[in-house]
């Protein structure tokens, strides 16, 4: 690009003139300017010389770049416009841009200006370029005659499309082709017998065609008289009569060998990656996919055949966050040639990902840019299981900062306690009233020791108890009988316990203060009355479960269910309940440590709590806590559990680490899967395959269109569809059955390779 640069710069300051011209200098242009800031100055410049482009200050005190742009498009002058300002605002900056502002730069920083530049400056000799060709084509064909003679990189060419007929071929095929201009005789078979065979009745198919529409852009290989190839791009264009009637196609053929040789080079290269799992990918400068490996396909759900030729922005980005920081690294990939770091994308079925990618610039052997290689690992787990991790940490904090107060407020209740004790006896004769004080303040003090005692527990700086083998299910016996004989007659309470149920080594006293903390906030949620749920079972956590949660472990243990179908708990705090004094009681009805004191009890004894709920519908807390009991799983090894016959699973389910374990729990057992993260995506999957689809396997809980809806949707479709339905909130198979959904069977959340592949085995043979 020629470095010598005519400005003309619209502006009010001198100093800001000179940051600008410095900037186009280190950029490595010779800079010819003049500096205006009133509208008859401009048009005076104007008729002078001819300008290379217009930098604007938005806003002068006589002149504004929105008018000094209306002048430029009355006067026909297509010059490229960028705005440099330090007070445009968004909204001003986009409607400078719909007016027909080039670019928009802030004075604060100015780096962006030389590649602005050299974009609009290679935009507008792109521009010019057409414009000259559509002039020279529509003036004359003996114009275009004359024009075509002294280009030998391509071959011009015209056609009459009702005769069939070649008109015109320019010398350049004669380099290109091999072969000499009048052996065409204005044949168009001739022409076409040059073609490989295979591509050869494609371009015959739509050569005048789609010329004649104005979209003929075809590539093919041709075979010269010495038997080598050459690939071809060949374009053509309608010429319209006086009464805009196409009589005439003219085009261009020019060789691109050279960049398909290139391109093969690549794909050759990459297939060798194609053992990796990451995702690798190519993309020419203009974002067009060239190359995608299994691993991409893997990651995105994109097959290679579906995504070559298509921009990488418009199908992994696909929302403003992301497509400006796909935008910014193409700034630093010009500036330093690479980028890493973490991207947020999407894939084939709409699923969020977060992936680590790695961005270089590879450059040809002249050292300019020829194509972008794109390496990204799949992050998403990582991510989620890194947030559970960091509030887990967050808790130790506060914990460790509620452990020092609460031994300061012990050092302090101390003696108010002492002296409320000792004043009655020092004091014998005190009269009523001065008694009453000294009582409330007895009872004030101790109220603030056991406030202490919950804070000095939950920090785990507490007294640590002493544990023995236990039998979860006296405990659970107990609690329920408590909440049967004290809680109102309105609310019901339902037992379900494993009469085989693990012994666990715990502190039975702490273990009973968490299961009636959970009740009688199970019976606050129910102020109306409803249905307490107090279940346990045994559980084998295996690898799948187990990565499923960061505290979990494989291995043996009992699991304890409460639950309730109270008012439920608001999405926006519920990563929130377990924090200490945090509470949605009325003042003087809850501390805010009973949860908090819980968790800290339950992670104590290398256990860990899972939290279902629905706004409206309830809450379930699932408590998992390790049982020494059984040292081997109880349920066949991997090797024997059953297997699929290759049967088409769909699985439904927004929580993607939920979704990406089972689909690849069932790939590993002989089942193919296809997968949405959503119900209207879930509806869109079956009516494309319905008739391969043996179960639906489907979250009940689920934004925008829920589960329950989307099931009653599949059974309009096809009555006899096979459901397993999930859910985290574990409603009871009787009350799934009451709300009239055919559910062949149930999966609570989370569950075992074992649980799931058993569920199916048993909905497949009984369908």
């Amino acid at each position: 690009m020629n470095s010598h640069l005519r400005v003309l710069i619209l502006e009010d300051s001198e100093d800001d003139t000179l940051l600008t011209l410095r900037e186009l200098r280190r950029g490595g242009y010779t800079v010819d300017y003049v500096r205006v800031d009133t509208s008859s100055a401009m048009q005076e410049v104007l008729e002078q010389q001819t300008w290379d482009i217009v930098i604007a200050d938005y806003n002068m005190p006589a002149f504004t770049a929105p008018e000094a742009l209306k002048f430029l498009q009355s006067r026909k002058l297509d010059l490229p416009f960028i705005i440099v300002s330090g007070t445009i605002g968004e909204d001003i900056a986009v409607a400078a841009m719909k007016a027909g502002a080039h670019d928009y730069l802030i004075k604060g920083n100015l780096t962006r200006l030389v590649p602005a530049v050299e974009r609009e400056l290679r935009e507008a000799q792109e521009r010019y370029k057409q414009q000259i060709t559509e002039q020279a084509l529509q003036e004359s064909e003996e114009r275009f005659r004359q024009l075509a003679e002294n280009i030998t990189e391509m071959v011009f060419w015209m056609a009459d499309p009702k005769e069939r007929q070649l008109l015109y071929v320019s010398p350049a095929y004669e380099t290109i082709w091999g072969r000499t201009c009048e052996s065409l005789d204005a044949n168009f078979m001739i022409w076409l017998e040059a073609i490989h065979p295979q591509d050869r009745q494609r371009i015959q198919n739509v050569f005048f065609e789609q010329s004649l529409a104005g979209n003929y852009d075809e590539e093919y290989r041709i075979i010269r008289p010495d038997g080598s190839l050459r690939w071809i791009r060949d374009r053509g264009f309608p010429i319209r009569d006086k009464f805009g009637e196409p009589h005439r196609v003219v085009g261009i053929a020019e060789d691109i060998t050279a960049r398909k040789l290139a391109e093969q080079q690549i794909r050759e290269q990459a297939a060798l990656l194609d053992v990796a799992t990451d995702a690798i990918f190519v993309q020419d400068l203009e974002q067009r996919l060239l190359f995608w490996n299994k691993g991409a396909e893997h990651l995105y759900g994109w097959e290679a055949a579906e995504i070559l030729g298509k921009k990488a922005v418009e199908v992994l980005y696909q929302n403003s966050t992301n497509l400006a920081q796909f935008e910014a690294i193409q700034t630093i990939l010009t500036q330093e040639g690479k980028w890493q770091g973490e991207l947020q994308q999407v894939t084939k079925d709409g699923k969020n990902i977060i992936v680590e990618s790695r961005w270089t610039l590879v450059r040809d052997e002249a050292g300019n840019p020829k194509s972008i290689l794109t390496v990204s690992t799949d992050i998403t787990e990582k991510k989620q299981l890194q947030v559970q991790f960091l509030r887990a940490q967050r808790l130790e904090s506060i914990g460790t900062l509620a452990s020092g107060i609460a031994h300061d407020l012990n050092n302090i209740l101390t003696p108010i306690l002492a002296v409320a004790q000792l004043l009655p006896i020092k004091f014998p004769y005190l009269d009523e009233k001065s008694r009453q004080l000294l009582e409330i303040l007895e009872n004030s003090a101790k109220r603030g020791a056991d406030l202490v005692k919950q804070i000095l527990s939950f920090s785990r700086r507490g007294i640590e108890g002493t544990r023995t083998i236990v039998q979860a299910r006296h405990l659970l016996a107990d609690v329920a009988q408590i909440a049967q004989k004290t809680f109102p007659k309105s609310i019901e309470t339902q037992t379900d316990l494993a009469h085989n149920l693990w012994t666990i080594f715990a502190d039975a006293t702490q273990l009973h203060q968490v299961l009636m903390n959970l009740t009688v906030n199970a019976r606050d949620a129910m102020p109306n009355g409803g249905i307490l749920s107090i279940s346990a079972e045994n559980l084998w956590v295996d690898e799948s479960y187990a990565r499923m949660h960061v505290d979990a472990q494989v291995g043996s243990y009992i699991v304890i269910t409460i639950a309730d179908t109270g008012t439920g708990i608001a999405p926006e705090i519920i990563d929130r309940i377990f924090d200490p004094f945090f509470t949605t009681k009325e003042l003087g009805k809850g501390t805010g440590l009973g949860l908090c004191t819980a968790m800290s009890i339950i992670k104590n004894h290398n256990g860990f709590v899972n939290v279902y709920s629905e706004v409206g519908k309830g809450t379930t807390f699932k408590v998992y806590l390790p049982s020494n009991q059984a040292t081997e799983p109880q349920t066949p090894v991997d090797a024997e559990l059953p297997k699929g016959n290759g049967e088409l699973i769909l699985i439904v389910d927004d929580e993607i680490t939920i979704c990406k374990i089972t689909k690849t729990m069932l790939e590993t057992h002989n089942y193919r899967v296809l997968s949405a993260s959503d119900g209207i995506g879930g509806l869109a999957l079956y009516s494309e395959y319905k008739d391969d689809i043996s179960v639906v396997l489907i979250d009940l809980m689920m934004p925008e269109m829920d589960g329950s809806t989307t099931i009653l949707t599949l059974q309009r479709i096809n009555p006899q569809v096979q459901i397993i339905a999930m859910s985290g909130l574990i409603p009871s198979w009787t009350n799934l059955h009451n709300r009239s959904l055919n559910i062949q069977e149930f999966l609570p959340k989370p569950f075992t390779n074992q649980a799931l592949l058993s569920a199916l085995q048993k909905v497949l043979h009984q369908s």
